[in-house]
């Protein structure tokens, strides 16, 4: 065991709760089969909320998290915003939120201004679909390129909002555009540009085309949802696109997330968090504490709550 392994406090930079029986998910719906990186996903159908989180984390000093909107029913944004702030009353956590808004949509205004009054949004999240794959480039254009949708992009600022981006790596000089014409709304990139297609050829374009993103000084990355298909989460098989991460946005603009409860398809969390520990122990201390406390902590400005019990069965030790 590595002496300079990372022990402090762990800010989750991004994981989901949910409750798709008694809330409206269309992709978690019982029948429901999307296409999906990770392939069958009917295991995490199921209630998650905090104390399934806890157990989940397990020794790791989970001490505060950021929840990421779910794809909760589209005609109800400020319904999942509303239930989460109630499980962060009741349980603590999560400590930040990044809510759904369609910057597109009719009342895009109107739900901007809606979420930003919440205590703890800090983002929110539009997947802006596109080319489904690098040969589609040039013929198709993700949302970051309509105009429309832009337009509803522009309010971030004027509510202090960042926005966090899924979009494969390919789409990412229109995000480099995005990034441009914006300077003043921060862009979080989610999971790593969803770097799946391990082949040298595709790791050399996914660099290139993370490299070129990381120039925009108004970006940073989670690192985090890079699991394979069938294939459970390692280091040998991840060690590279982390470091490559690390090294192009550098230790201030980077920070680990679980994506929990999505990635327990590929691992689990001491997997994932005990490998990005092996991965960054010959760093400085200072520079693992940033990866994993202290960027999240600070781009998020995650809200350390007292802990309020109302469930006996909610363990909270890994999080205190």
């Amino acid at each position: 065991m590595p002496d300079n392994l990372y022990d402090g406090p762990i800010v989750d930079a991004h994981h989901h709760f949910w409750d798709p029986q008694n809330n409206f998910h269309p992709w978690l719906e019982e029948g429901a089969n999307i296409p999906f990186r990770y392939g069958d996903y009917s295991a995490i159908k199921r209630r998650y909320f905090p104390q399934d989180y806890s157990a989940d984390t397990g020794q790791h000093r989970v001490v505060e998290s950021v929840y990421v909107e779910t794809e909760w029913d589209p005609t109800d944004p400020i319904g999942e915003t509303r239930f989460i702030h109630q499980l962060a009353a009741r349980y603590g956590l999560p400590n930040a939120v990044v809510a759904q808004a369609w910057l597109d949509a009719d009342d895009a205004i109107e739900v901007l201004a809606a979420q930003a009054g919440f205590a703890r949004v800090r983002s929110v999240r539009h997947k802006p679909g596109g080319p489904i794959d690098p040969l589609e480039v040039g013929r198709r254009r993700s949302l970051m390129s309509d105009e429309r949708w832009r337009r509803g992009y522009a309010q971030l600022e004027r509510h202090g909002l960042h926005f966090d981006l899924q979009t494969p790596w390919w789409n990412l000089p229109e995000a480099e555009r995005l990034a441009q014409d914006f300077p003043n709304t921060r862009i979080i990139l989610n999971h790593a540009g969803l770097p799946s297609d391990r082949s040298p050829e595709a790791l050399r374009a996914w660099c290139a085309a993370m490299e070129r993103f990381a120039e925009c000084p108004n970006v940073a990355v989670k690192i985090s949802g890079i699991g394979q298909a069938g294939k459970r989460w390692t280091v040998t098989d991840n060690a590279w696109i982390v470091r490559q991460c690390i090294e192009l946005f550098g230790t201030d603009r980077a920070m680990f997330a679980s994506n929990f409860p999505v990635d327990s398809l590929c691992g689990s969390f001491d997997d994932i968090y005990g490998g990005f520990k092996q991965i960054v122990a010959d760093l400085p201390y200072e520079q693992q504490a940033q990866l994993f406390c202290g960027n999240a902590r600070r781009i998020y400005r995650t809200i350390p709550d007292e802990i309020r019990l109302t469930d006996a069965s909610f363990d909270r030790r890994s999080l205190a």
